[in-house]
């Protein structure tokens, strides 16, 4: 099944937050184990694969990269800057999951660490993950509040 496009087709990718429900919440990090951002942390989350859905994706990296396995996430948003990759035109879509509290997590596939972090004390993040943890932030405390 070849085709060939008039068009160029940027990559997609997802993301997974996933932050406690706790009074002074946490978030889960991966140590990046390969380039670009190697050795700075970032969300789990990786490239779409063309038989899956963004959602499915989400959960797919974020299990592959940590073994937290969850399956109640809801978007966040897309986000779409031309230089937010270094790889390529990569579009990626954010999804948060929230968790009562800190659960096991584990770096595996790609990810050389998984940690949580308080979200009042985060490192230095790869990519545009800066920007996506404060829209993050804005989602889960409407979730929490239930507006």
């Amino acid at each position: 099944m070849a085709y060939t496009y008039k068009y160029p087709r940027p990559a997609v990718t997802a993301d997974c937050i996933v932050i406690t429900r706790e009074e002074e919440p946490k978030v889960l990090l991966i140590e990046r184990g390969n380039e670009p951002f190697k050795g700075k942390w970032a969300f789990p989350g990786g490239f779409m694969n063309m038989d899956e859905t963004t959602e499915q994706c989400a959960i797919r990296e974020l299990e592959e990269e940590t073994g937290l396995r969850v399956s109640d996430i809801q978007q966040i948003g897309a986000y779409s800057k031309v230089d937010r990759d270094p790889r390529g035109r990569t579009v990626t879509v954010a999804y948060l999951a929230i968790v009562d509290a800190p659960v096991e997590a584990k770096g595996q596939d790609d990810a050389a660490k998984a940690e949580w972090f308080p979200v009042s004390a985060l490192p230095q993040l790869a990519f545009d993950h800066e920007e996506i943890m404060q829209d993050a932030l804005q989602v889960w405390h409407t979730t929490l509040r239930g507006v």
